[in-house]
């Protein structure tokens, strides 16, 4: 019984050590995540950004509810950038992975926006969001600029 217990005990142990990649069956997994939640969160950023550049009327609920999904999927993507799926459907920059350190720092300063974003939005004050609006668009074009392909 005890030897049973201890197997038990090491394969979940085991099983909590994988490495991330584990989590998705094939490297093309990994792409399809990162995309659909990168693109979750561009269209409730994009809905508040709308607003903040008067294409359509401001809502202060709605930018509220929008600003709060699009930071929560801000922490998403990043999973998915795992070793090996910077090949096939991807606009994935091989720079990601050789310059990973760089990499990480642009996306914990477009999460760090992201949060100021949030905030604002949780104001209702338009002036706020515009500016917090222009900071998260800085933070993801500087990202996109050196690691995404055209």
């Amino acid at each position: 019984m005890k030897r049973l217990f201890l197997a038990i005990a090491a394969f979940a142990c085991l099983g909590t050590a994988l490495p991330a990649a584990a989590q998705f069956a094939k490297p093309e997994d990994a792409v399809k995540y990162r995309k659909a939640a990168f693109t979750v969160m561009g269209a409730h950023f994009g809905r508040v950004a709308a607003m903040a550049n008067g294409r359509v009327p401001f809502d202060a609920k709605a930018a509220a509810s929008n600003a709060e999904i699009a930071t929560m999927m801000s922490k998403l993507p990043y999973a998915g950038f795992v070793d090996g799926s910077d090949k096939g459907d991807t606009k994935a920059k091989p720079e990601i992975w050789s310059e990973r350190a760089k990499f990480d720092a642009s996306a914990t300063k477009m999460q760090d926006e992201m949060v100021k974003f949030n905030a604002a939005a949780k104001t209702g004050d338009l002036a706020a969001i515009k500016t917090a609006v222009g900071a998260v668009g800085q933070a993801c074009k500087g990202c996109h600029d050196t690691y995404r392909k055209e």
